[in-house]
């Protein structure tokens, strides 16, 4: 199986490769400027006919989230029309199409995690682009899995877990919120199951392995109770650590609206795909270990 990944640098595109490499299929990213989704579709179409996918999997996104409330052209060129491109060449070559997408298409007032059926309302710029992406996706390449998840973190590039243990080098408390919920996700897990689904599509036409679908690590947190746990780690393995001192999300004010509620409902995958993720917090050690190991 040739699986075609949109973006090169991005926490999933990067799991992707690197889990490839060990099993029976071969995973090509494709990035700047080969493939570029703010880019003419032609050229979009051009570059993944040319790598001859039997699957296609749009992880490339524009993601800065508190940029895009002054850059929404940008966030929307990248976000809608260039995920709208990448699924019409997916339809054009009749292959089968992964697309992700974020827990922010939704207003994060629910008190419950949240289901595919739910009700959509982005609070913010990068939100509602992220939407009109699955929207358009779906209505260009029916073929498709929509595949929303949250707080994403790996050994690769930036993200939480990186940062809290590069804070933690030199602070001894660190303010983190903790009135923001959600599933810290690792994202080499999420590429395992991303491996799995698009095996299914491929063997599979049933029309319910298609649409919308959620999947995050089990388990909830705070971005304090996920500090915290990073730092848990680290320290049992003589790595930095801090105290956390938890504040409000009004004591840290950004640009973009951060969902209070993130959490995403994921039964829907386990029950069409058989697919769940194991504890958000036995995927982190690993991932805390791999960044330690990684600066000595």
């Amino acid at each position: 199986m040739r699986v075609v990944v949109t973006g090169q640098q991005g926490q999933v595109a990067r799991a992707l490769v690197e889990l490839g490499a060990g099993r029976d299929c071969e995973i090509l990213a494709l990035g700047r400027p080969k493939l570029d989704l703010a880019a003419a579709p032609e050229s979009i179409h051009d570059a993944l006919a040319a790598a001859a996918p039997d699957v296609i999997v749009s992880a490339a996104a524009y993601t800065a989230v508190d940029k895009a409330e002054s850059e929404p052209d940008e966030a929307f060129a990248v976000n809608a029309n260039g995920a709208a491109a990448v699924a019409r060449a997916a339809h054009f070559l009749g292959v089968p199409l992964i697309h992700l997408s974020t827990d922010y298409v939704f207003d994060g007032t629910k008190s419950e995690p949240y289901v595919e059926q739910d009700k959509t309302g982005p609070r913010t710029v990068y939100g509602a682009s992220k939407l009109a992406g699955e929207q358009r996706v779906l209505a260009a390449q029916p073929d498709s899995v929509i595949l929303r998840t949250a707080w994403v973190f790996s050994p690769f590039g930036t993200n939480f877990v990186r940062t809290m243990l590069r804070l933690a080098a030199d602070r001894d408390k660190i303010a983190v919120v903790a009135d923001q919920q959600g599933s810290p996700t690792g994202a080499l897990d999420l590429a395992d199951a991303i491996l799995a689904i698009a095996t299914q599509l491929r063997a599979d036409p049933d029309p319910a392995l298609r649409g919308v679908f959620h999947l995050t690590n089990a388990g909830s947190a705070s971005w304090a109770d996920f500090a915290e746990a990073i730092f848990s780690v680290s320290a049992s393995v003589g790595g930095p650590n801090a105290a956390v001192r938890r504040i409000g999300t009004a004591d840290y004010p950004t640009a973009a609206l951060r969902p209070a509620n993130s959490r995403l409902d994921c039964r829907l995958m386990a029950e069409r795909y058989g697919i769940a993720l194991r504890s958000w917090r036995d995927a982190v050690e690993p991932v805390v270990r791999r960044l330690l190991n990684a600066t000595i």
